[in-house]
């Protein structure tokens, strides 16, 4: 008798119902959890973009209004005001609700406004008096969880919360500026030294005829200035001292001198700057400055004292760092513009022009090397450009038609902006910079 043959136990198909459920359960359970945290994953690089492009904004803006109110007394105060201001209505924009319910009415505990003179830092508030760079930061923008809280209350602790942050830097850069106005004073090649203020031969608050009256004749060299050739005659010269034209120059380039005065088209164009307009211009195209006051009697230029010199009431106009006087009598110029336009800003001046527009009495002008030229049409090289502060209207008569300005070391300009932090003469634009937070070797990743 043969022992009975042990096979194994057939397992039939009906045992094996169920196991493809658990397998696709789990399955889906892996892709949920998969999905939802790419949902949330989503979600945090969208607001952390959001939140970039707000601060962005709002550091722009801090500096911006930086760069107007120098000189306040309510500088750090009122640079804070805007960059908040701006983040504020960014939160406020379509799209931007949970970046606004964030902020929740109170953007001063939400972001942190600084002041520095260096885009390097140390950044703080309120920051140097002398400060230029803004920087906006917030440190800790709180997100919904969705599927984030799930998670970490399934032990995974270590996933932290859910919240971005964002930090940016804006200040001023050198550019080369697309609103020249249509003069050149002659400069000295040899004497430039920005460490001891010394800009071709020009010191902060000079004093300079930027254009004499009719019958008086401007040499080519130092110090002497010369009406350029940007187009086509009068036309041109009206528009562009008024400040609508649109002729670039960088240092290296030439320009071409002009002869004649153009009495009639330069004083209709550079008065718009006053709120005084005649001949076809209007208030439409060329608004005022904020400020628009001068000392009366205007100065004038005595071309038969040695040397030629400006003259205020028959005293030689004297500047001491920006301010002027005469006979020991004051003469309104740079510095009491620069308070005033200040104040206006900040909202706390007087004598505000109505529509007026900051800076419209700055004239970026080219600083040319007239080193063995000649007067008459001529070539110049541009050494660099040279911001002037138009101390008075021009006459409408040929005698009359002088422009006066001191020379300021920096103004606004309107070209593409440069890689480096300002720390020249001329034209500068405000933009964006590496957030360092260490010095000038760590930069931050939130920025």
């Amino acid at each position: 008798m043969n022992p009975r043959i042990q096979r194994p136990f057939p397992v039939t198909p009906r045992r094996q119902r169920g196991s493809v459920t658990v397998l696709m359960v789990i399955a889906l359970a892996a892709i949920a959890m998969m999905a939802a945290l790419a949902l949330d994953g989503g979600h945090m690089l969208l607001n952390k973009t959001r939140l970039q492009n707000a601060v962005d904004a709002a550091a722009l803006s801090g500096a911006k209004t930086l760069s107007q109110v120098t000189g306040s007394t309510s500088l750090a105060s009122a640079t804070r005001t805007a960059a908040l201001n701006t983040l504020t209505l960014n939160a406020n924009a379509t799209g931007n609700s949970e970046l606004a319910t964030a902020i929740g009415g109170s953007a001063g505990t939400f972001a942190v406004v600084e002041l520095a003179n260096s885009v390097y830092g140390p950044f703080s508030y309120p920051g140097p008096a002398n400060a230029t760079y803004v920087r906006v930061t917030v440190s800790s923008y709180r997100l919904t969880g969705f599927f984030w809280s799930f998670v970490q209350a399934l032990g995974t602790a270590g996933l932290g919360n859910k919240v971005v942050a964002a930090m940016a830097t804006a200040g001023p850069s050198p550019t080369s500026p697309c609103d020249l106005a249509p003069l050149m004073v002659c400069g000295d090649p040899t004497k430039y030294s920005p460490s001891t203020g010394v800009f071709w031969g020009y010191h902060f608050g000079d004093l300079q005829d930027l254009k004499t009256g009719s019958g008086t004749t401007s040499a080519i060299g130092p110090g002497n200035f010369q009406l350029l050739d940007f187009g086509s005659g009068g036309s041109t010269v009206r528009q562009d001292l008024a400040g609508g034209g649109s002729v670039c120059r960088s240092v290296g380039q030439n320009v071409t001198t002009a002869p004649g005065n153009k009495v009639g088209p330069t004083s209709q164009g550079l008065n718009t700057r006053f709120g005084q307009y005649n001949g076809p211009v209007n208030a439409a195209q060329y608004p005022p400055d904020l400020i628009v006051s001068y000392s009366t009697p205007v100065i004038s230029w005595n071309s038969s004292s040695t040397p030629p010199r400006a003259e205020y009431k028959g005293q030689p106009v004297i500047s001491n760092n920006g301010t002027l006087t005469a006979g020991g009598k004051a003469v309104l110029g740079y510095n009491d513009w620069l308070a005033s336009s200040a104040a206006c800003v900040a909202g706390t001046g007087s004598g505000c022009q109505s529509g007026g527009v900051y800076e419209r009495r700055m004239l970026k002008i080219v600083i040319g090397n007239c080193t063995g030229q000649n007067n008459g049409a001529t070539s110049i090289p541009v050494l660099g450009f040279g911001c002037y502060f138009v101390v008075q209207p021009a006459g409408s008569t040929g005698s009359t038609s002088e422009i006066f300005g001191q020379f300021v070391q920096e103004c606004q300009g309107d070209n593409v902006p440069g890689p480096n932090p300002s720390g020249d003469a001329g034209p500068r634009i405000i933009q964006l910079y590496k957030t360092y937070i260490n010095g000038s070797g760590t930069p931050s990743t939130d920025s």
